[in-house]
């Protein structure tokens, strides 16, 4: 009875194995199928589609629910989920568009700059951090590229199945319906949009929340919302902005043609170069490009999008000194960029043999304009809470895209302020200061502009815009405002249990600060990575004891007016003896730092060597950071940003 017992227990057991084996197998490909199906991610070119006609509602009310202005895909998804939620809501776009999507359709933005889940690399694939209507957009497109008319046609259809939808198009002005009187809080209110339709005649159309999706927040700056431009809240200066581009089309992009492309830059070891069956990046030879308007016009490496007709987008044309929300500008922008892409064609067959047989096709009908106008909300986001992997109490939607930072001028080159894991967006974020009933959606949301670099993204404007078409049900059920709403833990936490059910995953989330930020001296560095005096680029790690040199000195002390317009009295520089070139190869010395930051900040001293004490007199630097010093010959960017925290501390405190 031993041994038959012992007998029957080996089956069981291996029969145990084999059916838990079987589980796993199936469990596992159910996941990765699942995955497939709501991410759709082989990235494979697909039969061409026929452009599907939008058309406008043949009956716009006098009064709806939510009033969604701007058509790009944040648009969109904050109508939809309007929609979703039971509200009757209008979609009105003013710029003249006979398809949806904006950004992606008609500036043809084909390529996603994609949010992935942490740890996402494996069996399962990478996974959008924002799911939900992104993640149902992004299950029926060709792939991170996709063919401009796959997308117009899914925007269209996600629109036009909703019933709780009206859409208008191509009306001549959309204004900013505004009570008379103030609300409770003293704050302006909004309560709905007065429109100039096609045919000129004018309509006003109330609503009990506005929600503005535009590229630029139009409507929320003429209802009196506040708002930074460009780069305004980093150096006091609205004229520098991220390069506008002008997206252009090449034909003749044969199988051959596309598999050419791949091999070179599968298989260029030396840069950070690839291709898949729709996207390709890299012909970084292209920063070498002669312009003919070099002040005006520079061309980056190519980021290329593969279209299912043999054609293919490419978006690397930067032109400068444009205004995005001035349409004069944007014209500007166009002459420039007509002039210079047959020259930018012809460099590139003559120099690239894949590139020989195409032509050029024709430019994109809207430009692609990165960086505008910055709204003040009840939050501001900052690049801290990018770098730092920050959650939010009221997250609405996440970001992990790095922080990149394009061209400004010709003389640059962008910059890489850093990477992140995962951020949260918060709810605060997109509601605006001083207009109720109103909220702001997409890129010119309430982020500071070095932050703007990364949470400019589209999947993470498109969560934020179904967040908002959510939060728009909530704060009506409730009669109270977006604002109210932001303020109170219980309604946000019902917003996330709503998003949630949407399939957003909106979930608070703990991701272990980076080695860099466990050192002591990144109390300083993150002083300078708070006013953009630092960068890390792609790299999540900083060697604080690299060293520093007199220049470096004097731009850090310079820069110390982003900190306090009128902290620096004089130019660091002039501390600096020599010529500046031989001067950067020279160590930083303790007296040399000392009296760059006297002569920056308007300490008097009679020679160099009083600096070190007139500083600790005047606290500006406690002298515990000079002791800390271990090389007063030769200090480190670490050192050096120690007293940089001092500074900052002794100009506007803690």
């Amino acid at each position: 009875m031993a041994h038959q017992s012992k007998s029957f227990n080996g089956k069981q057991s291996k029969s145990w194995l084999i059916l838990m084996s079987v589980l796993i197998i199936i469990t596992v490909l159910a996941a990765v199928a699942a995955l497939y199906y709501q991410n759709k991610h082989p990235h494979k070119i697909a039969e061409p589609q026929v452009l599907e006609k939008v058309t406008s509602s043949e009956t716009i009310a006098d009064q709806y629910d939510v009033v969604v202005v701007g058509t790009d895909p944040e648009g969109i998804a904050a109508a939809v989920s309007a929609s979703r939620n039971g509200l009757k809501t209008l979609l009105v776009d003013g710029n003249n568009r006979e398809i949806l999507g904006g950004l992606f359709t008609l500036g043809w933005l084909n390529t996603i700059d994609m949010n992935w889940k942490p740890g996402g690399n494996g069996i399962t694939g990478q996974v959008p951090l924002n799911k939900g209507i992104f993640s149902e957009m992004f299950g029926q497109i060709e792939g991170d590229s996709f063919d401009v008319i796959t997308a117009a046609n899914v925007f269209n259809r996600m629109v036009k199945n909703e019933k709780n939808i009206d859409l208008l198009l191509q009306v001549q002005a959309i204004e900013p319906l505004m009570k008379a009187e103030a609300g409770a809080n003293g704050n302006k209110v909004i309560e709905g949009v007065n429109v100039t339709l096609h045919d000129g005649t004018k309509k006003t159309i109330k609503s009990k929340s506005v929600i503005d999706a535009s590229q630029d927040a139009d409507l929320a700056v003429a209802a009196g919302v506040p708002y930074t431009y460009g780069r305004e809240d980093l150096v006091g200066d609205t004229k520098t902005k991220m390069a506008v581009t002008l997206v252009f089309r090449l034909k003749n992009v044969t199988p051959e043609v596309w598999k050419n492309i791949k091999d070179k830059l599968n298989n260029d070891d030396s840069k950070d170069t690839g291709a898949n069956d729709v996207s390709a990046w890299g012909y970084f030879e292209m920063y070498q490009y002669p312009s003919s308007n070099p002040e005006r016009v520079k061309m980056r490496g190519l980021n290329i999008g593969r279209q299912n007709n043999e054609t293919m987008l490419i978006n690397a044309l930067q032109i400068f000194g444009i205004d995005g929300s001035d349409p004069k500008s944007r014209e500007e922008a166009f002459e420039i960029g007509m002039k210079e892409v047959p020259l930018v064609v012809e460099y590139m067959k003559t120099h690239f043999p894949e590139f020989a047989g195409l032509e050029l096709d024709v430019t994109a009908p809207e430009l692609y304009v990165r960086e505008t106008r910055h709204t003040e909300g009840e939050y501001r986001l900052n690049i801290l809470d990018v770098l730092e992997n920050k959650d939010q109490w009221d997250r609405i939607a996440f970001g992990s895209y790095e922080v990149d930072i394009q061209n400004s001028s010709a003389a640059g080159d962008g910059t890489v302020v850093g990477k992140t894991d995962q951020y949260a967006i918060p709810f605060r974020s997109i509601v605006p200061l001083q207009v109720d009933n109103l909220l702001v959606v997409g890129r010119a949301a309430s982020f500071d502009t070095l932050p703007h670099g990364s949470a400019r993204t589209v999947p993470v404007g498109m969560g934020t815009g179904e967040a908002a078409g959510a939060a728009a049900k909530i704060a009506q059920d409730a009669n109270i405002t977006f604002r109210e709403l932001s303020a109170s833990k219980e309604l946000i936490a019902k917003l996330q249990e709503q998003l949630n059910k949407q399939g957003m995953d909106i979930n608070p989330f703990t991701i272990e600060p980076y080695a860099y930020m466990k050192d002591p001296q990144y109390e300083g560095l993150r002083v300078a990575l708070a006013y953009g005096l630092e960068y890390l680029g792609y790299k999540k790690e900083y060697d604080y004891s690299k060293k520093s040199n007199p220049v470096r000195m004097a731009n850090l002390i310079s820069g110390v007016k982003r900190i306090k317009a009128d902290a620096v009295k004089a130019d660091p520089s002039k501390a600096v003896k020599g010529d500046l070139k031989e001067a950067a190869k020279l160590p930083l010395t303790l007296e040399q730092a000392s009296y760059t930051i006297a002569l920056g900040l308007g300490v008097q001293v009679n020679s160099p060597s009083e600096a070190q004490a007139a500083l600790i007199k005047a606290g500006i630097v406690k002298e515990a950071t000079f002791t800390a010093v271990k090389d007063m010959n030769n200090l480190t960017n670490g050192e050096m940003f120690m007293m940089l925290k001092d500074i900052k501390v002794s100009l506007i405190g803690e």
